[in-house]
């Protein structure tokens, strides 16, 4: 399937809005000994979790953290051993199961601002395009198909074209797109918005702003 591809704004971000909500602040305050938190203005919650985040350890907070997150998908261990290597490495960029980078990344800037840079400074891409096939068609917009469009426009230094050079060709089928793409919306008509790590998407990963593309849908074989 052809498709034309206009990238309207491309720009960096440090938090993903709405990550944590006020029962998030209220529950985390809980957890970091601060009682009564429903009490307090909602406006306040955040400055008030993040004052509570120092008075721990920053190891031991990156524990409570990722516990209360990713306890259900990590053990006891993993999220130990990753309590402290968040301190040195960007975790959220190179843990092995990509599933896990949105919340990673998620827990590691709100250390990172309790903090005052302690923690590695991760940013993240909101990228806002237009994509619109060459033939009318009924065909939704996935993750997949917006990461084999972009694939055309991308340098080849790209690291999705690096890693994924058969998923992007159709040959294999890509899974992956739908962790490397955090949140895909769509906007109005063929407007839609993206939002996913700077690890994966940037502004010197593109080489060109507009142009069209070809599609290949992986198809599997008996």
């Amino acid at each position: 399937m052809q498709y034309r591809i206009k990238i309207n704004e491309l720009s960096s971000i440090e938090e993903v809005e709405g990550t944590w909500t006020t029962d998030d602040y209220i529950e985390l305050l809980s957890k970091f000994n601060f009682p009564n938190a429903e009490s307090y203005d909602k406006k306040e919650l955040r400055e008030l979790l993040l004052m509570a985040i120092t008075d721990y350890d920053p190891s031991e907070a990156a524990a409570i953290l990722l516990e209360y997150r990713l306890s259900e998908v990590l053990s006891e261990g993993q999220i130990s051993q990753l309590s402290h290597d968040m301190l040195l490495d960007k975790i959220f960029e190179e843990y092995p199961e990509i599933s896990l980078h949105n919340e990673l990344f998620n827990i590691n800037q709100l250390l990172y601002k309790a903090y005052n840079g302690k923690f590695p400074h991760g940013k993240a891409t909101k990228l806002t395009f237009e994509i619109t096939a060459q033939h009318d068609n009924d065909t939704p917009i996935t993750k997949e198909i917006v990461l084999k469009a972009f694939s055309e426009g991308l340098s080849e230094r790209s690291i999705i074209k690096r890693l994924f050079t058969e998923q992007l060709l159709g040959d294999v089928e890509f899974e992956e797109a739908e962790n490397i793409i955090w949140n895909l919306y769509k906007l109005e008509g063929s407007l839609y918005e993206l939002i996913t790590s700077e690890y994966w998407l940037g502004e010197e990963d593109f080489l060109e702003w507009e142009f069209e593309t070809k599609v290949v849908e992986f198809e599997e074989h008996a």
